[in-house]
């Protein structure tokens, strides 16, 4: 049974989720900017993987640090491959959020949706979710589904910034989000956790 914790990191509390295995071994989704609550929580374990749902700054600022801590392997979206290493892309705001331009060190392993890959014994499906960013990924894990910033508790992505389309948006909603099972739990990248049928039910921007 793998035990998912999750942490409010950093000045916009982007979620980081750490998925670990009684054997003591774990992955990492979304490490934010402010790494060391992160590096605390995952002291002791064996940290084998990160994976990015999107290289927007603040999913990504912890990622460097937890790599050279651990040397776990990076997957993350071939489209936003080169956002890693660029502030500019990755639009880090500047130092009335963080002191320094954020950078990710390169990926080890890029997705494109459609892959499966198997992380501490457990299937994951890559399902490709663009429309808050061009190469917004999503996880599925059994009955969870790591959402980065496409679905939220009665709200969903933003499409304003560079590269976002809401049209695209919704359709990655419908087509690749709402044809999950509908108990599947939704961890989001900001906010609580929610549920498929939940949002398919309630939230105002789907209806």
């Amino acid at each position: 049974m793998l035990e998912i914790h999750a942490l409010s990191i950093g000045p916009i509390a982007t979620n980081c989720y750490i998925v670990r295995h009684p054997s003591g071994r774990c992955f990492v989704v979304d490490p934010g900017c402010d790494w060391q609550p992160i590096l605390d929580a995952v002291q002791g374990l064996e940290v084998s993987d990160i994976l990015i749902t999107h290289a927007h700054w603040d999913h990504i600022g912890g990622v460097g640090a937890l790599k050279e801590k651990t040397g776990a392997r990076i997957w993350a979206p071939a489209k936003e491959a080169h956002w890693l290493a660029d502030p500019t892309l990755n639009l880090s705001p500047g130092p009335q959020f963080w002191p320094q331009p954020i950078t990710a060190p390169p990926a080890d392993e890029l997705l494109e949706g459609g892959e499966t890959i198997q992380l501490l014994g457990e299937v994951i499906e890559v399902r490709a979710t663009p429309g808050h960013s061009p190469g917004h990924l999503s996880y599925v894990m059994g009955d969870v589904v790591f959402g980065g910033d496409v679905l939220f508790a009665g709200s969903v992505g933003r499409t304003d910034l560079p590269g976002g389309d809401w049209e695209l948006l919704l359709r990655s909603i419908r087509e690749q989000l709402f044809t999950l099972d509908p108990k599947t739990t939704v961890l989001p990248g900001h906010g609580p956790a929610t549920t498929i049928e939940r949002e398919m039910q309630t939230n105002p921007f789907l209806r």
